[in-house]
């Protein structure tokens, strides 16, 4: 014969799952944040996209969404970057090209900051 379930029963697991649920989602996210890292400036991610903010030089990289980016010339208007093993040349207002399911889009560029912008499409 199986006993009744009380209110107290119901209740301490209820507690119990809201705080397995509550460390999962505290360790995915700061699973999410360890994926991002910048070698030489700083990033910003989402789940979806990532900005990456490169101190202008030539050999700053950053590793976002799975994939590495890295600066490779700047000169006057217009970027190169390498990003998923691609090449591209990006200027400040273009539409973002698409590479490797990937958008990839220059936001600003100062003599001093790179600002690219990442996204999954």
């Amino acid at each position: 014969m199986t006993q009744p379930r009380t209110l107290a029963l119901v209740l301490n697991r209820s507690r119990a799952t809201r705080a397995a649920t509550m460390i999962s989602g505290v360790l995915l996210g700061l699973a999410l944040l360890t994926g991002c890292s910048s070698d030489s400036g700083s990033t910003d991610c989402s789940l979806d996209a990532c900005t990456v903010t490169f101190n202008r030089g030539v050999g700053a990289s950053a590793k976002v969404l799975g994939i590495e980016a890295k600066l490779l010339a700047a000169d006057g208007d217009k970027v190169t970057i390498e990003v998923a093993g691609e090449q591209l040349s990006l200027t400040v207002g273009q539409p973002a090209t698409q590479v490797g399911g990937l958008a990839v889009s220059l936001d600003k560029l100062t003599d001093s900051q790179v600002v690219v912008k990442i996204a999954r499409n």
